[in-house]
């Protein structure tokens, strides 16, 4: 197994620092790194289940970088030691075509999401998501959650409320989930004229746009 991988240039390990540091903010402290051929897969687990009980769908971010070499990397890390090594970087001289080596900081402990592996294939386009409903509906489910969570709430209480008004569909998009928006939102996936295209296949959807990806599980 790689302890380390090599992204092309100085502006994609910037890209991936944009991206972690967005990610650092909504999620539980992980991120999936894996790597088969040439393309590492960064994976960020921002709504899933957290209990049997729990009908919260799973929502991913993806975004993928070119390798300048095949890497053999399945591993789950945490976010804050890759943003700690990148920074150690970017202290560097480097030039804009010079590859980077990153490397990996130990693994981080089992976060129950990435157990849960996406389909690399079989992905059908079923059409486009409008960007507008989908940033109103993220932007509506941030409002609510800040308005029903007071300070001072229990945890319980807090995942219950967000899985619930995260779980909902969007207003003229049926299967997809208010958390779908709001992950791409916090992800910065939307730009403008960047249309947002539709995949499924089997229980999983997918939104793409140039900037990334987010992947939904509905539970079964």
């Amino acid at each position: 197994m790689s302890q380390s991988f090599s992204l092309t240039d100085p502006q994609s390990v910037s890209d991936l620092q944009v991206y972690l540091a967005r990610a650092a903010r909504v999620l539980d402290g992980s991120v999936r790194l894996t790597a088969v051929g040439g393309v590492l897969a960064v994976y960020t687990g921002i709504l899933y289940p957290r209990g049997l009980l729990d009908a919260s769908p799973t929502v991913l971010g993806l975004r993928t970088f070119a390798l300048t070499e095949p890497g053999d990397i399945d591993r789950v890390v945490p976010v804050r030691g890759v943003l700690e090594r990148i920074a150690r970087l970017q202290t560097e001289p480097m030039t804009p075509e010079t590859p980077v080596v990153v490397p990996l900081p130990l693994e981080a402990g089992t976060a129950s999401w990435a157990g849960i592996s996406p389909p690399t294939g079989g992905w059908l386009p079923i059409g486009q998501a409008d960007a507008a409903l989908l940033i109103t509906a993220a932007h509506a489910g941030i409002e609510e959650v800040a308005s029903v969570i007071p300070t001072g709430t229990g945890e319980q209480i807090v995942e219950r409320v967000r899985a619930e008004i995260w779980g909902r569909p969007v207003e003229g998009l049926p299967g997809i989930p208010a958390g779908a928006a709001f992950a791409a939102l916090s992800l910065g996936f939307f730009s403008d004229d960047d249309p947002v295209l539709v995949f499924e296949t089997g229980p999983w959807t997918r939104l793409t746009t140039t900037r990334g990806h987010v992947l939904v599980r509905r539970r079964l």
